[in-house]
């Protein structure tokens, strides 16, 4: 398993923007110079046609730069006449087997369309959901709605990786702060890990010494920190830095974790944890003259305490990574809005006191 991570990440290190405007240029260029080479028009199957406006509907008005195989106006005209196709309604007893109902054929489509299966592992499914239908039918039901009659190939992209590790994918990261002790300013380390499904943040005492042991050392805790149940911790990202290293991993799978290290200058595949580490500098550190690793500490727990227990994540729909969701009242029901500090003021919670 640690193999096939690696491939998939492998293939994304590069995934930046520049990257990827370099890649599409060249394709682009590589195209034209193969279209160069064929006499006439290039023809294309119904299939082949649903599947280029498939793919194109997404990129927009951009499509007008990259499409090649007939001019832009002609592949608009496939998308205008895609969208304005609609099953016709016949009255009068039709010749042949009558079409499928409607609600089976929304049920393929939506597996279809949710899972990348085939018609054969569709139709397995049908079954056992105790629908009766013919292998035909599901073939024919595809077509008409353009779709591959084949299932995926390939290996997962990285927003399915996310989708099905969520609840138990953890990321982790340094956070590096600047702090005054009697020696002068000096670089603390603290490591801190963010669950990708809730926003829930752990974070370690700080260091100024963060070496290969020390960080070791500190797995036990997580795992004790992040608990068992759905947000158990099974997959834990981090980056190429040295103060990983080998113990690190070791310490990971000795406490079933699988340790995924990601590639180099790819800091898009770490973003939760790097967007939390910003949160931190920005709502809370940034605003302190940090006096030693103890002051540290306690800024990080209070901070901590108000990020998952008080503060909401638009990601998760306005809700706290601990808490409940927001109760739904409006500005005229009974109880007092009243605001809760932290941190001599620097950080706020407003909450609305019973009546």
């Amino acid at each position: 398993m640690p193999n096939l991570f690696r491939r998939l990440f492998d293939v994304l290190a590069g995934s930046s923007q520049d990257d990827l405007r370099r890649q599409i240029q060249y394709l682009k260029a590589e195209n034209e110079v193969l279209r160069s080479k064929i006499d006439g028009p290039v023809r294309v199957t119904p299939e082949e046609r649903s599947r280029l406006v498939r793919l194109a509907k997404p990129l927009g008005s951009a499509i007008k730069a990259l499409v090649t195989i007939v001019t832009p106006q002609t592949f608009l005209r496939w998308i205008r006449e895609a969208d304005k196709r609609r099953p016709k309604r016949k009255t009068g007893r039709k010749p042949g087997r009558p079409k499928s109902p409607e609600q089976i054929r929304r049920l393929v489509l939506r597996l279809a369309k949710e899972t990348g299966w085939g018609y054969t592992r569709i139709l397995g499914e049908l079954k056992k959901l105790g629908v009766k239908v013919s292998r035909s039918t599901v073939v024919n039901i595809l077509k008409d709605a353009g779709l591959p009659t084949g299932p995926e190939r390939g290996e997962a992209t990285w927003d399915q990786f996310i989708k099905s590790h969520a609840k138990t994918l953890w990321a982790c990261d340094f956070l590096r702060h600047r702090i005054v002790t009697k020696w002068g300013f000096r670089d603390a380390y603290t490591l801190v890990f963010v669950n990708v499904a809730t926003r829930r943040a752990v974070a370690t005492a700080s260091t100024e010494h963060p070496d290969a042991e020390w960080v070791a050392a500190q797995v036990p805790l997580f795992k004790a920190a992040a608990g068992d149940g759905a947000t158990e911790c099974r997959v834990l990202t981090r980056d190429s830095d040295t103060k990983f290293g080998r113990p690190f991993d070791e310490a990971l799978r000795a406490h079933d974790i699988t340790p995924v290290r990601l590639p180099h200058r790819a800091p898009n595949l770490n973003a939760h944890v790097e967007r939390f580490i910003q949160t931190v500098q920005n709502e809370c550190l940034d605003r302190f003259i940090v006096l030693g690793t103890r002051h540290l500490d306690h800024l990080i727990a209070e901070f901590l305490e108000h990020y998952n227990r008080e503060r909401p994540h638009s990601a998760i729909k306005f809700r706290t990574p601990v808490g409940r969701p927001p109760p739904l009242r409006l500005a005229g029901h009974p109880g007092t809005v009243r605001c809760r500090t932290r941190l001599g003021g620097v950080l706020r919670h407003y909450f609305r006191a019973a009546a």
